[in-house]
């Protein structure tokens, strides 16, 4: 492997070297979860001493490109790019609120998702959802914490939609899923049921209007909710 230098005024060399590491691997040169070369191997590849190397890896870290695992090494990320706080919304005293504005925005996009989902979705994939809303309801039954299973009822219905940018908005529909089951209290289990089933069927019709309107119904039980218990506090 070998490395060219970019010249570029405006970047320090540390940064240069990390672009060039990080347009490698998304050229599929490092693929995920592999182990990059040995700080001394990528200096000598890059001709540049090892404390560059060292400020470049760290500038990968930032961005979760790249983790490193203590005695181990630098490994490409297994979701390279995506944090579980892309927004910190962690830092984010109301949670009430909170919960009700992520809604909001989950509102906006999840509904369209489910339409695509409907018609892009494989039937393998159709299987999958109705899995995933099954381990939701055995969870609800069992009166068990169920937001696992609902984070991956949502995520396989993303990954259903066949949109490469979907995938990227994950981390936050997670951060409101979990907000939102805080915020309700897990109240609306009869709800999640009854939605999560519709989205389900009209996937698995392949009606994206169905679709889209089950997915729209689920989010505005939630909004509903999370609204009434902050006007009761």
């Amino acid at each position: 492997m070998r490395l060219e230098t970019m010249q570029d005024s405006g970047k320090s060399l540390a940064e240069r070297v990390a672009d060039q590491l990080a347009g490698l691997i998304a050229e599929n040169k490092f693929k995920k979860g592999e182990r990059l070369p040995s700080e001394f191997q990528l200096a000598e590849a890059v001709n540049v001493g090892r404390g560059t190397i060292r400020e470049a890896v760290k500038i990968l870290v930032s961005r979760n490109i790249v983790e490193i695992r203590r005695g181990l090494g630098t490994f490409v990320s297994e979701k390279t790019g995506l944090t579980e706080d892309p927004l910190g919304l962690n830092f984010v005293e109301d949670k009430s609120r909170l919960a009700l504005d992520l809604m909001e925005v989950r509102a906006m996009i999840e509904p369209d998702i489910a339409a695509l989902a409907a018609e892009r979705a494989t039937e393998e994939e159709i299987e999958a959802i109705c899995l995933a809303c099954h381990a939701v309801e055995e969870k609800i039954c069992r009166k068990k914490p169920f937001v696992a299973e609902d984070i991956a009822f949502h995520e396989m219905i993303a990954k259903s939609s066949r949109n490469q940018v979907v995938p990227k908005v994950i981390p936050v529909i997670h951060s409101a899923i979990r907000e939102q089951i805080k915020a309700t209290n897990a109240n609306l289990t009869e709800q999640t049921i009854t939605t999560h089933r519709a989205i389900v069927k009209a996937i698995g019709r392949r009606e994206p209007e169905g679709a889209r309107e089950a997915m729209l119904r689920h989010m505005q039980y939630n909004m509903e909710h999370i609204a009434g218990m902050m006007k009761k506090n």
